[in-house]
């Protein structure tokens, strides 16, 4: 009987000092602290990491669907409307750099609105050959400005546009369906990119100048 007491008194001295990652383990129980352990993405089998490393049900640069067509008009009315505007700080652009970088697009986008057309008469895709009333009036905006605020306005505005040029250049390469439009995509990327690196770069060199 003394043996038998003492064998309970010793098992139960055990569970009294385990650790709590022991004791969680074997029945549930809550660390100490009240805090629960934290979950990984990796615990949850239908959660996902996305490129930008943060939790989603889907990555929108692998998932989402494309529509060929809609790209190859939606493309070139962004071209047509970033040649205008680049035209136009041809002209008025009081930074040489930023004059260099708008010659250097609008020559860029005009070899693109080239290969566009060509792509649309080949698909039987109707393309615009001029800007909507929404762009237009945004280019006539731009016009009024003139110094360091049109060169201010410009680098925004086409840093937003590029920055729309490349998520959708990059979504048509990775799922579109049609393999000459998709290839398309892939090879004018990495000049979108230059692009869209020069303009925040310019900008960047502006915010340095005004201090």
């Amino acid at each position: 009987m003394r043996k038998l007491w003492l064998s309970v008194i010793i098992t139960g001295g055990y569970v009294l000092f385990q650790p709590s990652f022991v004791l969680a383990q074997a029945g549930g129980h809550t660390p100490m602290g009240g805090q629960t352990p934290s979950t990984f993405p990796g615990d949850n089998p239908n959660s996902t990491i996305g490129t930008n490393n943060t939790i989603g049900t889907q990555d929108d640069s692998t998932q989402a669907k494309v529509d060929d067509k809609r790209f190859v008009k939606d493309a070139t009315m962004a071209a047509l409307t970033e040649i205008e505007v680049g035209k136009l700080a041809e002209q008025k652009a009081s930074s040489d750099s930023v004059k260099q970088f708008a010659q250097s697009t609008v020559g860029d986008q005009t070899k693109l609105t080239t290969q566009l057309k060509q792509i649309a008469d080949n698909e039987k895709v109707n393309v615009p050959d001029s800007l909507d009333s929404k762009q237009q009036s945004h280019v006539d905006k731009l016009a009024k400005l003139s110094g360091p605020e049109f060169d201010h306005a410009f680098l925004k505005d086409l840093t937003k546009k590029q920055e729309q040029d490349v998520h959708d250049f990059q979504l048509e390469a990775q799922n579109g369906s049609d393999a000459n439009v998709k290839a398309f995509a892939g090879k004018a990327l990495p000049t979108l990119q230059q692009h869209l690196d020069t303009a925040k770069n310019l900008s960047k060199e502006e915010k340095t100048r005004e201090k």
